[in-house]
This record gives structure tokens, C-alpha cells and sequence, in this order.
């Protein structure tokens, strides 16, 4: 075994380029390594098994897909999951997808964003283990814990092990937002956890699991291949959009701030190349002298709010994001002004997602967010109205955390 374990090791580091003996080893004891880069740690588990993996485009090592990786290290994968947007994440927010054979290794990929959302019996019957290695953004309204959790669901209901390869969160330095109230459930928001949650996929996954937020409360067996020289308050440069929407930086920073505008009647940058660091509408002309055009645009928004109208409103690209990070706080002030500059305040939370009412109710959590808005209640009572709920969350979030 140690043989082999040996001739695998050696086999990774000619595949990722990392000579053992070289001061690039020195390199990656200081800098931040993901799970999937960490092989020498996983590799052992997967010699010989009949692996499938819940992956997208996120799920690399350097500019490899891991898939292409473990195949050529000569791992058996048998079977890929795709989320939504897909295994290659070149799908629309929110388009059903369907199974296929991926072209570039000849796997079938089983869709969870299409007829169904989780594993059955019969999909997992030819697996030994299940491995998850999904890039998030550390939001309540993000998919990719809600795809996690389903999975855990999947693997506890059939006696699989699941092999997580954490990955840094964006946004971990941020805990923040009102803890969802579980009137509004929905797909964008199942659990009890704050707008911006602050953990790892591999935290949320125990926290899931210690809190019996699974059906039935069943306990998925767990094993973490954890993030090395990382904690909560790192900077850490996605390298690959997680999402077709989420293409820059600057957007993944101000998404827990600016995915709010979802629930409201504003386009927020679909239909344009810097989707969440723009918002406007026709109706802001001459209250706002930036302006942009959506249009469509297939894989990202392909029916825009506003196509191919002028909409008017805030030019976010060029903030300094590390005004959030100081703050260690969402940015409330964008809602409230241009709530304030908004001519048809009627039809402000009116939301294009959604014939109902109610999509800032799902988004934010809160019953009380919307009409605080229009009360013009200041930010300082709109937060206080979060507890103790986030500070008890706060608390709780402890218990599960991986790292500083």
C-alpha cells in the first residue's frame, strides 16, 4: 500500500508540476492551497474505488479540471453531478439542465438543476465514494450549499461516504444579514443562517449535519480534506467565474449587497458583461447621469429586466471593496437611496424573478426588510431588528468552524 501510495504521490507532483525537492515546495507552505490542489491527502481513498463527483467548472487543480486530473492519475470516475449552470457552467441562472455525456471524457453526467435535485438509489448503486468539490461565494441565496445538502441527503440515505475539498470562501470575512425566517424557504434560501454565513462548504457541511437540517435529521458520514494556510479574513482571488454571472471579482465582493436588487424592480447588471456592480432603471433618468443598455446575452441573461432600454442608476465597478471589509458589513445604503429615488415607489419590490410577491422576503429572510424600507427607517434600526438572531448564530457558527 505505502508503494502505491508513494507512486501516486510522485505521479500528482509530475501532473500539477511540483518537484518535492524543489523551493516550490517551500512556496506552498505559506500559500493558500485548496482541498482538490492537497492529492497526497485524498488519493489514498480513491485507489481502486468507483468515484463520482458533484463538479463544475470551479472544480480545478491550477488550470486542469480535477476530473481530467483523477483520470489520468488513473482514478475511476464513473459518474459526474452537474448543479446549476451545469458541469461546465456554461448554462443560464435559473435553465433547467439536462443529463449528457460529457464530450472532452465520455462520462455521464446525471443533472441535479433539472428533473431532480438530488441522487437517487439507482444513481448511486454503482459508486463507493462521492466527492464534492464546488467553488462558493458564502451566501444563503448561492445554490451551491443547497446542491451540498442534498447530496449529504443522497449519501447518508445510502451508506456513502462523502469526500469534501474545501475551498477558501470570497466573502468569509463577512457574517452578516437576518437569519432566514423559515416562512420563507424556498430555493434560495433552506436554512436558518444569516444572508452572508461566513463559512466554508466543508463548515456548512457540519454545521449541517450537528444541527439536523438534513430530512430526518440523517447524519452523512464526512470526510474534509481542508484548505491549508487559509483563515476567514484572507483575500482570496477566485481563479475561475464561479458562476456565468459572477465573471469578475468586483462582482463576487458585492454580491451579498447588491443580490438584493433581485428582489426589487431594477436591473442589477443582467444583460450586461458586469452583472451585481450596476443598477438602474429608465425610470432614475435624470436623478443618475451613468446609464447602460441591457441586452441579451446567452449563458448569462438572456431576457434581461429593461432589454434594451437606457437604464439609469449607480456605476459599482470601480468601489473599493475594501470598504466591505473594514466594515465587515452588507451595504444597506444602496437599497435605501435608490428606494429614495425611485419615482414609482409602489412598484419598487415588485421583482421580475417572480409573479409573486415576496422575492425580497426570500432573499433577505426578513418579514420586516421591505416595509423598513419604504418606513425610510435608518440602517441602524434595520439591523438591530437582525437580533439576537445573527448574534446567536454568530455563537453557534463557532462550534463548526475549520479554521481561524
Amino acid at each position: 500500500m505505502k508503494l502505491i501510495v508513494s507512486l501516486f504521490l510522485m505521479a500528482s507532483a509530475f501532473l500539477f508540476h511540483t518537484d518535492p525537492t524543489s523551493s516550490i515546495q517551500n512556496e506552498t507552505k505559506t500559500r493558500i492551497q485548496t482541498g482538490a490542489e492537497q492529492t497526497g491527502k485524498y488519493l489514498p481513498f480513491l485507489k481502486g474505488k468507483r468515484v463520482a463527483m458533484l463538479a463544475n467548472q470551479t472544480t480545478i487543480i491550477g488550470k486542469k479540471h480535477l476530473v481530467d486530473s483523477l483520470q489520468t492519475l488513473g482514478i475511476k470516475i464513473v459518474k459526474v453531478f452537474g448543479p446549476e449552470h451545469g458541469f461546465r457552467g456554461n448554462a443560464s441562472a435559473g435553465a433547467s439542465v439536462a443529463d449528457e455525456t460529457d464530450v472532452a471524457t465520455g462520462i455521464p453526467v446525471i443533472s441535479l438543476y433539472g428533473k431532480k435535485n438530488k441522487p437517487t438509489k439507482e444513481d448511486l448503486s454503482d459508486v463507493d465514494i462521492v466527492i464534492y468539490d464546488l467553488q462558493d461565494v458564502g451566501c444563503r441565496f448561492y445554490t451551491n450549499i443547497n446542491a451540498l445538502a442534498r447530496l449529504m441527503e443522497a449519501c447518508a440515505e445510502n451508506g456513502k461516504e462523502l469526500l469534501i475539498l474545501d475551498r477558501p470562501n470570497p466573502n468569509g470575512y463577512l457574517v452578516d444579514g437576518p437569519v432566514l425566517d423559515m416562512q420563507f424557504k424556498s430555493g434560495i434560501g433552506m436554512f436558518p443562517i444569516p444572508i452572508a454565513h461566513g463559512l466554508t462548504v466543508g463548515e456548512f457541511a457540519q454545521m449541517a449535519n450537528g444541527e439536523g437540517w438534513l430530512t430526518n435529521k440523517v447524519q452523512c458520514k464526512l470526510r474534509i480534506i481542508k484548505v491549508a494556510n487559509y483563515n476567514h479574513d484572507m483575500p482570496y482571488v477566485l481563479p475561475v467565474s464561479p458562476s456565468p454571472n459572477l465573471n469578475t471579482q468586483q462582482a463576487i465582493m458585492l454580491y451579498p449587497s447588491t443580490c438584493l436588487f433581485e428582489g426589487t424592480y431594477l436591473n442589477h447588471g443582467r444583460g450586461t458583461y458586469f452583472p451585481f456592480t450596476v443598477i438602474g432603471s429608465p425610470e432614475l433618468k435624470g436623478k443618475y447621469a451613468f446609464n447602460y443598455i441591457p441586452k441579451g446575452i446567452k449563458g448569462m441573461a438572456e431576457t434581461p429586466l429593461f432589454m434594451n432600454q437606457v437604464c439609469y442608476g449607480l456605476d459599482l465597478r470601480q468601489y473599493d471593496v475594501d470598504q466591505l471589509r473594514k466594515k465587515k458589513q452588507i451595504n444597506l445604503q444602496w437599497m435605501m437611496e435608490l428606494y429614495r429615488a425611485s419615482p414609482n415607489k409602489e412598484q419598487f419590490f415588485d421583482s421580475k424573478l417572480s409573479k409573486e410577491m415576496g422575492v425580497i422576503e426570500r432573499l433577505t429572510g426578513s418579514a420586516l426588510f421591505r416595509q423598513q424600507i419604504i418606513d425610510g427607517k435608518s440602517e441602524k434600526e434595520v439591523r438591530a431588528s437582525w437580533e439576537p438572531g445573527l448574534s446567536q448564530y454568530k455563537a453557534m457558527r463557532k462550534k463548526y468552524l475549520l479554521y481561524p
